[in-house]
């Protein structure tokens, strides 16, 4: 899970980065999140799903973890068509629009959006095995479970014959 956890860190960072250089004063360069909007937000839901993989067990671990391959594809197609250069011209000219009419010199960064693919990449393929061999993990420790659950609690009966004994009933020894 460390894998895909850097694998949405990467999403994240690569989608705060500008994805296309400029050459003109007072043109505004997008970031990858200012061409796909979405590309944060699928790396925050997938830290999330890194965090809920490693809390659940048996089937639910294997629904975050479908989930979680699910947001590594959203992020790659989100970042493919954020790198598109129909989507660049377009916020270009909606957000420069004084510039645009004379026509905006611009050049893409690729570095970025193959950092973000990678991140991508990464979150699905953690997915796939959360799926594949989740069931097998260790889940988090029961140490705070009470045992035997609900049953275990004392009656009221059991308290009081503990106290005529000189014991303490709440005394978990």
């Amino acid at each position: 899970m460390a894998g895909t956890g850097v694998g949405c860190l990467l999403v994240l960072f690569a989608a705060s980065r500008s994805w296309v250089s400029v050459k003109g004063a007072g043109v505004v360069a997008p970031t990858g999140g200012d061409l796909s909007p979405a590309l944060t937000p699928i790396g925050l839901a997938g830290l999330a799903g890194v965090v809920a993989v490693l809390a659940t067990r048996g089937v639910g671990r294997r629904i975050i973890g479908v989930l979680l391959a699910l947001c590594g594809v959203a992020a790659a197609a989100s970042a493919w068509t954020a790198a598109g250069r129909a989507t660049v011209l377009e916020w270009l000219r909606g957000h420069n629009a004084v510039q645009a009419a004379a026509g905006i010199v611009w050049e893409p960064v690729r570095f970025w959006p193959v950092v973000a693919v990678t991140g991508a990449v990464l979150m699905a393929a953690g997915g796939i095995v959360a799926v594949v061999r989740g069931g097998r993990w260790t889940g988090m420790s029961a140490r705070y479970e009470r045992p035997g659950g609900a049953a275990a609690k004392p009656d009221d009966r059991s308290m009081w014959d503990a106290l005529d004994r000189g014991d303490d009933p709440t005394d978990s020894r």
